[in-house]
């Protein structure tokens, strides 16, 4: 899939060590204490095969998760988005039940002078399309309350609020927004 000046597509196996590098430049973002679950000294301290690991489960099919980047035409990683399937009748990372198939958007991140695009957009619809042929019934993700950037750019994405907050137990007193972008069946 093309958009504009990026090649949207999902990773290969071989490419865990540019996953690593991609996921380590997205950690020093001056949001990434709310925006991720783990910090740039926690990723660090994974070994190789975390990462090649995980770039091997990404590409093999069938898949439960799939990565998706924005390539530009010089081979650089502009972006990226990860979607995780969630079966129905499972509990979620935050203990709410799964209801209904469905993909969680996680991982999102695009470089800053890379931003403003449209390449978030561009990632979701990858990442969405890819959900759908596998029977999700919707996508969903979380944001922090403090991230108004991210929050713009997923309404601009298609998604909107659920009215679902998750309390954070690492950042006491704050919470996590769900949003969703639902079709109809």
């Amino acid at each position: 899939m093309t958009s504009g000046d990026y090649v949207i597509r999902a990773i290969r196996a071989d490419e865990w060590e540019a996953v690593k590098r991609l996921r380590l430049v997205a950690l020093r973002d001056p949001v990434a204490d709310i925006a991720f679950l783990e910090t740039y000294d926690d990723a660090l301290k994974r070994p190789d095969s975390f990462y090649r690991e995980r770039a091997a489960r990404s590409a093999e099919e069938p898949s439960g998760a799939r990565q998706f980047i924005a390539e530009t035409a010089d081979g650089e990683w502009a972006g990226t988005v990860t979607v995780l399937i969630e079966e129905a009748g499972s509990t979620d990372w935050a203990g709410f039940p799964v209801e209904r198939r469905q993909g969680h958007v996680v991982g999102v991140f695009v470089r800053p002078e890379h931003r403003g695009s449209g390449l978030v957009k561009a990632l979701f619809d990858a990442g969405v399309a890819w959900a759908r042929e596998r029977g999700a019934q919707r996508v969903r993700l979380l944001v922090h309350e403090d991230n108004p950037r991210a929050q713009a750019a997923y309404r601009k994405a298609g998604f909107v609020p659920s009215g679902v907050t998750v309390q954070l137990e690492a950042d006491a007193g704050k919470r996590e927004f769900e949003f969703v972008l639902e079709w109809p069946a």
